[in-house]
């Protein structure tokens, strides 16, 4: 075969890219508008597309600030009420505190007990043979004093037991909800298996219940038999589950949390606090304890000060500065939590 001519195949090679060029020529200008056009067309569904993601972010955002400003409301309005009814638990009356420490007598009963006590002082102190002023003292003290201090270390008393137990009460409605209970069935389970004071809480709540009442309702009623801020947190809990919905059982969970570390909190304040409360004990009692001394060792030296109305007007200065200094001292080293 004979070899193509050098010649002829440059001007074939020449031909074609002339063609292509040619050709590339007529063509470009179609290319670039089809180019901008499909362009144009991806943009304006990108924007579309934007526009959409951004309608929806703003729905969301929306969604999002009327469920927070609902949230807000309720929770304005349930602190609204729990400041309504902190208020009525400091007048609270004497049925009250009777049923908040637990006890089972009538207002009637006690002012019975409280008289019987005030008459077997006052009988007492008269076989003893002491002043006048010293038997009505006393007998004051017996009567009114006394009693209503009892009720009182009660009623604290069972708000400990009640703190202690709350927080175990609160997993075991956790553990109730996550297996598929209702809220009303793991109210049901810790009054009838709880332990006490939390038992006859919650059973107060499944009796109000019963007459009509509703779930966040009954336990907010439970702020009147047990006056504590972490009821308080359990029935706004429960209320703003049941107004804006949401993972109860997880805001149970935070909850019983938040009880625990406020415990832990209190019990490291007054670790940090007991020094300062050893070194008011002291204080208070070094007066006692020197007077003591001072009359165990010359009793003619300190009797004027009871003997004499010179004396006595110390004393009573003394007495209101030294209860002065208490109560400052006291307010130093209390702390509310």
């Amino acid at each position: 075969m004979r070899n193509m001519d050098p010649t002829i195949l440059g001007i074939v090679l020449l031909v074609a890219v002339s063609t292509a060029a040619v050709a590339y020529g007529l063509l470009y200008n179609r290319m670039e508008t089809d180019k901008k056009t499909a362009n144009r067309i991806n943009r304006v569904k990108s924007a579309e597309t934007d526009m959409g993601q951004v309608k929806a972010a703003r729905d969301r955002v929306q969604e999002i600030s009327k469920r927070r400003k609902s949230v807000q409301d309720s929770l304005k309005e349930l602190e609204k009420k729990q400041q309504e009814k902190s208020k009525k638990a400091k007048e609270t009356s004497l049925k009250s505190r009777i049923v908040q420490a637990g006890l089972s007598i009538t207002p009637v009963q006690f002012y019975v007990f409280s008289g019987f006590l005030g008459l077997f002082v006052l009988l007492a102190t008269l076989l003893a043979g002491m002043p006048p002023l010293v038997m009505l003292g006393l007998t004051f003290v017996a009567a009114l004093g006394l009693p209503r201090w009892v009720i009182n270390f009660l009623v604290r008393r069972r708000q400990k037991q009640f703190l202690e137990e709350f927080p175990n009460s609160l997993d075991v409605m956790v553990r109730s909800i996550r297996s598929g209970l209702p809220l009303n069935d793991a109210i049901r389970m810790i009054a009838s298996d709880g332990q006490e004071p939390v038992k006859t809480e919650f059973r107060r709540v499944v009796e109000s219940q019963q007459l009509g009442l509703s779930v966040p309702d009954s336990i907010a009623r439970m702020h009147l038999t047990m006056p504590l801020s972490e009821v308080s947190f359990f029935a706004i809990v429960v209320a703003i589950q049941g107004q804006a919905g949401g993972n109860l059982s997880e805001a149970l969970s935070n909850l019983s949390r938040v009880l625990r570390d406020r415990k832990k909190m209190k019990a490291k304040v007054q670790a940090l606090s007991m020094e300062a409360k050893a070194s008011a004990a002291i204080i208070g009692a070094l007066p006692f304890i020197v007077a003591f001394l001072v009359y165990m060792t010359s009793p003619q030296y300190i009797m004027i000060l009871f003997t004499d109305a010179r004396g006595h007007l110390i004393l009573g200065a003394s007495a209101v500065w030294m209860s002065i200094g208490l109560i400052v001292m006291r307010n130093m080293i209390n702390f509310d939590i």
